[in-house]
């Protein structure tokens, strides 16, 4: 059966959830209403398979669709993008016969938002390590102690998967991955006030012995890099889904572009801009290095659905994926910004949101650092003691 990206995200549905993109932007607010309508429309539940009661989608098709939100909506698709994460994950797990996240498939049918509580100020290990404290109790459960940073979806999340680590317990040390639910325990600091992506609310949470129940502790892993699911589960959907929002924010910023370029008309020669041979030049460059993400993207998704091997090479081609998403972007923002003149400079421009929208990227795992760490370390080998 063809895949129609209208199906699951509806042009008017899109309409209305750009529309009120810059009244969040503007107020700092969460977009709840954007929340609600996309989980009437099964959203929330594009990767869970359909004898679950979701769509039955691939990553390959869930990137499309986040680069389609991220159009209209730079910040909803982002705090969406966490909770895609987890059913993701998910998705990895039941596709590689891996159990244990079966109840993160039936919550988001359901309607659970689940949230992204995984970065911590000043841990650039991420994944591999972790300053929130684990500690284990009697019934197998785990209480989490410490605070986590950016926790998009914070004003409505139902269900919140995080890593913690186990000092105490006889094999020790143990990274710990689970799922503690919104309690007294749980607090959520107003604090998301930022240049752009203002919508997503990503504030700081402070865990006070967060209880996550036996059965929603997912793994226990070796701190480090470690072969385990649910790394490569985090990791693979992480950054393709983050390399698609981007994309999509860098295919507004074009057609904006584009649009501006047709539209303004130069008074020196009474032809519009689309005319003039180094505005020409600005947008054909965007479009050559926009053009490169999609396919990119598509494949490597196609390759985590399809469970292709490419062994240690994963991290390299995820991490340099997503790296080169962003970095488009937000060239394509700058290329933009310049094509449609100082009118863009103004808030009330559309271009002037994504241009701050766009800055977020280079903040998420894996930075710039990481990326190129990464990459040098597969084609040079480590680095010499």
């Amino acid at each position: 059966m063809t895949f129609d990206p209208a199906a699951h995200l509806p042009d008017d549905l899109l309409a209305r959830i750009r529309e009120r993109a810059p009244i969040h932007d503007r107020d700092n607010t969460f977009p709840d209403d954007d929340l609600r309508e996309l989980r009437d429309a099964g959203y929330l539940s594009i990767l869970v398979p359909a004898e679950l009661g979701g769509a039955g989608l691939g990553l390959e098709q869930a990137a499309v669709l986040q680069q389609r939100l991220a159009e209209a909506a730079p910040a909803t698709a982002l705090a969406i993008n966490m909770h895609l994460v987890w059913t993701g994950v998910a998705k990895v797990f039941s596709d590689r016969g891996v159990p244990g996240l079966e109840f993160v498939q039936r919550g988001a049918a359901a309607g659970e938002v689940f949230a992204f509580g995984i970065s911590e100020g000043g841990n650039d290990l991420v994944l591999f390590g972790s300053d929130t404290a684990a500690e284990p109790q009697d019934d197998g459960a785990y209480a989490f102690t410490g605070t986590k940073i950016f926790t998009s979806l914070a004003p409505v999340w139902t269900k919140l998967g995080l890593h913690g680590l186990d000092t105490t317990s006889d094999d020790a040390p143990k990274l710990v991955f689970a799922f503690v639910d919104r309690t007294d325990a749980v607090e959520t600091a107003d604090d998301w006030d930022t240049l752009g992506m203002r919508g997503t609310q990503s504030r700081t949470t402070r865990l006070r012995r967060a209880v996550a129940s036996a059965e929603h502790v997912v793994r226990r892993i070796d701190p480090g890099p470690n072969p385990d699911p649910i790394v490569f589960g985090i990791f693979s959907v992480f950054e393709l889904l983050l390399a698609s929002v981007y994309t999509g924010i860098a295919r507004r910023t074009l057609d904006l572009a584009v649009d501006a370029a047709s539209t303004r008309r130069s008074k020196k020669s009474g032809k519009t801009y689309a005319q003039d041979p180094d505005i020409r030049w600005r947008i054909a460059d965007m479009a050559l290095a926009y053009d490169a993400l999609p396919p990119q993207i598509a494949a490597l998704a196609r390759d985590v659905d399809e469970r292709a091997d490419h062994g240690a090479r994963w991290f390299t081609l995820l991490s340099g994926t997503k790296h080169r998403a962003v970095t488009m972007a937000k060239h394509v923002a700058d290329q933009a910004m310049l094509v449609a003149g100082g009118s863009s400079y103004f808030t009330r421009n559309e271009l002037s949101r994504l241009y701050r929208d766009v800055l977020a990227g280079m903040f998420h795992p894996s930075d710039p650092e990481s990326a190129h760490s990464t990459a040098a370390s597969a084609w040079l080998g480590p680095v010499e003691d």
